[in-house]
C-alpha cells in the first residue's frame, strides 16, 4: 500500500477478470469469448483503416457507428451511446445515472463489476437475493431505489427473464432508471430493445450491449447503450468530461462492419446454441446439475465433486473454466461454450476425472 494513494483507492477491491493463461496447449473456456472469429467484413474494414489517417483523431461522436446501430434496431442515432467496451459504458452509467440518494439494486449473484463500480464512485447499493433455482425474481425489486441493474441473461448463472417481466418491472419502478445488461442476449434471450422504438420509448430504460461476445470482437473493445435520448445525453456529458475520444478509427470501422453483417452473427450464434445444448445433454448424462442457460456459457456442478477441486483437475489437463469462491455458488463451474472439438476434450477430461475420483 502506497502512502500516496487517495483514501478511496485504499478501500477498493478491484474486479478480477477471467484468467488469460499463457499455456502452449490450452482449451480456454473461462471468459465467454466467441469460439468463432469476427465477421470477415469487420476484419476487412479494420485492415482498410490501417493507413496514414491514423495520425488523425477519430470522430469523437462516432456518428457513423451510432447510425449503424440505430438502423439495425429501429432506433434514432440520438438514442445510442458508445464506449470502449461495455465495461466503460457501465462505468459511465454508474456515475451518470446510478449515483443517487437511494441505493442502487442488483441481484446478490450477478456480474461482479457492479459492486466494484459502486465502491469506486461512492454509491450505496442493495443486493436482492436470487430464487432457490438462481432465478431473478423481478417482483422482489419493489422497494424505493436509486436504480435497478442486472444482466439478462444473468451472469454467471445464464438464466434469463422474459421481456414481459421486465416491462412489469418498468411499470412499477417509474421513479428511477432500469438498466438491462444484454451482453449475452444473442444466444436465445428476448431483447428489450423493441421497447425503445417510437414515441412510447420509456424514459427510464437503458439497455447495454457489447461486441465482445456474439460479435467476436473482444480484442477491439466496443460497447454501446441504447435508451431514451435524455438518458443518452446524460451519459454523453459524463463521457465528454472523462474521455471525448473513446473509440479509435479501427474500432469504429470494425464495429460498423460487424453490426451490418447480421448473417455472420446469426450463423455463429446458432452454432454456439447447438453446442450448448449438446454439452448440457452430455453433462447431464455424467450426473451434473445444470442451471438453464440462454447464454454462451453454462453454470453447473456435480453433486459428488468439490467445485474448486474439479476446476483444478481440469486446469491440470489444460482446460480452463471459471470458478467463483463465493457463497451459494462455490460448488459451481461456469463453462464457456467452445467449438465441438473443445467440447469433446472437455467431456473426455470430465469422464477421466470422475472415474478416478
Amino acid at each position: 500500500m502506497s502512502r500516496f494513494w487517495s483514501p478511496v483507492v485504499q478501500t477498493l477491491t478491484p474486479y478480477i477478470p477471467g484468467e488469460q493463461p499463457q499455456m502452449e496447449r490450452l482449451v480456454k473456456l473461462n471468459t465467454n469469448e466467441s469460439p468463432y472469429g469476427p465477421s470477415p467484413k469487420a476484419l476487412a474494414a479494420i485492415h482498410e483503416q490501417a493507413n496514414n489517417d491514423l495520425r488523425l483523431y477519430p470522430d469523437p461522436e462516432g456518428a457513423a457507428l451510432k447510425k449503424a446501430i440505430a438502423d439495425l434496431h429501429g432506433l434514432l442515432p440520438k438514442q445510442v451511446f458508445l464506449g470502449n467496451g461495455s465495461d466503460e459504458v457501465l462505468a459511465h452509467v454508474f456515475l451518470g445515472l446510478l449515483k443517487q440518494a437511494k441505493p442502487v439494486q442488483f441481484p446478490d449473484i450477478t456480474y461482479s463489476f457492479y459492486p466494484v463500480y459502486c465502491k469506486l464512485f461512492g454509491i450505496d447499493y442493495q443486493t436482492i437475493p436470487l430464487g432457490s433455482n438462481f432465478e431473478i425474481q423481478a417482483n422482489d425489486f419493489k422497494s424505493p431505489n436509486g436504480g435497478v441493474i442486472f444482466p439478462n441473461p444473468n451472469a454467471p448463472t445464464g438464466r434469463a427473464l422474459p421481456r414481459t417481466d421486465i416491462e412489469a418491472l418498468l411499470s412499477r419502478n417509474t421513479d428511477s432508471v432500469v438498466i438491462i445488461d444484454e451482453a449475452y442476449v444473442d444466444y436465445g434471450t428476448e431483447s428489450c430493445i423493441p421497447l425503445l422504438r417510437g414515441p412510447s420509448c420509456p424514459e427510464n430504460l437503458l439497455i447495454v450491449h457489447t461486441l465482445s461476445k456474439s460479435r467476436a470482437l473482444a480484442g477491439l473493445r466496443v460497447g454501446f447503450a441504447v435508451g431514451h435520448p435524455a438518458l443518452i445525453e446524460g451519459l454523453e456529458r459524463v463521457k465528454n468530461s472523462f474521455n471525448s475520444y473513446p473509440l479509435g478509427r479501427l474500432a469504429q470501422a470494425g464495429a460498423i462492419a460487424a453490426i451490418q453483417d447480421q448473417e455472420h452473427l446469426e450463423i455463429t450464434s446458432a452454432k454456439v446454441i447447438a453446442t450448448r445444448e449438446r454439452l448440457v445433454a452430455e453433462l447431464a448424462s455424467l450426473g451434473f446439475d445444470i442451471v438453464p442457460s440462454t447464454a454462451n456459457f453454462i453454470f453447473t456442478r456435480h453433486p459428488k465433486q468439490v467445485g474448486a477441486k474439479l476446476y483444478q483437475a481440469l486446469r491440470d489437463r489444460g482446460i480452463i473454466v471459471r470458478h467463483f469462491q463465493t457463497a451459494r455458488i462455490e460448488a459451481f463451474l461456469r463453462i464457456t461454450i467452445g467449438t465441438d472439438e473443445q467440447t469433446d476434450e472437455l467431456i473426455a477430461a470430465l469422464k477421466e476425472i470422475l472415474v478416478s475420483a
